[in-house]
């Protein structure tokens, strides 16, 4: 049996070792999939589309997102972090990396609502997913975020010993308002509006295929028209259908790494004034560490969804963007 001594020094250690190497892990595959999806959602067919430009927006803001909070706790585990002593860098850190993660996860929420505009029956619903609209959208969700995190710039501070790192809230007031903000604002609110339009966009989906059924079997002429632009027609629909799915793929998998983190700060900051054993501090110390970088592979993730998502059109874009390169 190993002693609590023994076990609390365990801890420690794989909380350092977490920070050190697994970080590193997820901002080399982060960054390389971000900048990936930047480079692969510029080209045709997916360039004018709407909800494509979102997932590049999103992703730029992921690539700022994991480039800041991942390179700061890596240079941590060597106790090279800027942040952790200086209150300057500490502020603008946790500030930019809030914001940018909000921004992505809002933007992927704002393409759930493309896709719905795009799959309603009305017309006038349908031509406001618009690639003129989806640029409105990025600015005023970029403008909505950077101000819901003003108070990062009071609450946070370096120089912490009573905090699962020394960048952190530096009061009870502070952490709650802060952890409210980030669970409400960045966390809960985008995911209900991803949930809730997701469900709209299925419901769309089948009854405009009931539609279409009724129509070509009592239209003839629409039979007819329908065989001049299936080709079309048919590579529209394709397009939809897989950012449809990644869309739906993607939602599930940011529940699912988003949503401890929310259990998790809300637990550290309500057990803030509790005595604890420093058996209990290196617990809550490691599952933080483990918890906020699964936060971080949610951020680092839309690459590898896009293209396992079980659809051609991203695949082959990137493939043909390669070998137009190769050729040069």
């Amino acid at each position: 049996m190993f002693s609590e001594v023994e076990v609390r020094v365990l801890f420690n250690d794989i909380s350092m070792q977490i920070n050190r190497y697994f970080s590193i892990i997820l901002l080399l595959f982060g960054t390389i999939g971000n900048v990936l999806n930047c480079f692969i959602l510029s080209q045709p067919p997916l360039r004018s589309n709407p909800c494509a430009y979102l997932f590049r927006m999103s992703s730029i803001a992921n690539l700022v997102s994991i480039s800041i909070g991942l390179s700061t706790r890596i240079l941590s585990g060597w106790h090279l972090d800027l942040t952790s002593t200086n209150s300057y860098f500490c502020k603008a850190r946790v500030y930019i990396m809030f914001v940018s993660r909000t921004v992505a996860f809002w933007l992927i929420a704002l393409a759930t609502i493309d896709r719905w505009c795009s799959s309603c029956i009305q017309f006038h619903r349908r031509q406001l997913s618009s690639l003129r609209n989806a640029r409105r959208g990025v600015v005023f969700i970029s403008c909505v975020c950077c101000l819901s995190y003003c108070e990062v710039v009071y609450c946070y501070d370096a120089n912490l010993v009573d905090a699962p790192l020394q960048c952190f809230g530096k009061n009870v007031p502070c952490r709650l308002i802060t952890d409210l903000i980030y669970a409400l604002v960045t966390i809960f609110c985008p995911i209900l509006v991803m949930s809730l339009f997701g469900l709209l966009t299925i419901s769309n989906v089948r009854r405009t295929r009931s539609t279409a059924v009724i129509r070509l079997r009592t239209c003839q002429p629409c039979r007819e028209t329908l065989r001049g632009t299936s080709a079309q027609r048919q590579r529209r629909r394709r397009l939809d259908r897989y950012l449809r799915h990644v869309l739906f793929r993607q939602v599930i998998l940011l529940i699912l790494l988003t949503f401890p983190q929310i259990v998790e700060k809300l637990y550290t900051t309500l057990t803030m004034n509790r005595r604890k054993t420093l058996l209990q501090t290196a617990t809550d110390n490691l599952l933080y560490s483990f918890i906020s970088l699964l936060s971080y592979s949610a951020s680092g993730m839309p690459f590898y969804i896009y293209t396992l998502s079980g659809g051609d059109i991203f695949r082959r874009t990137c493939l043909n963007r390669l070998q137009s390169l190769r050729r040069r």
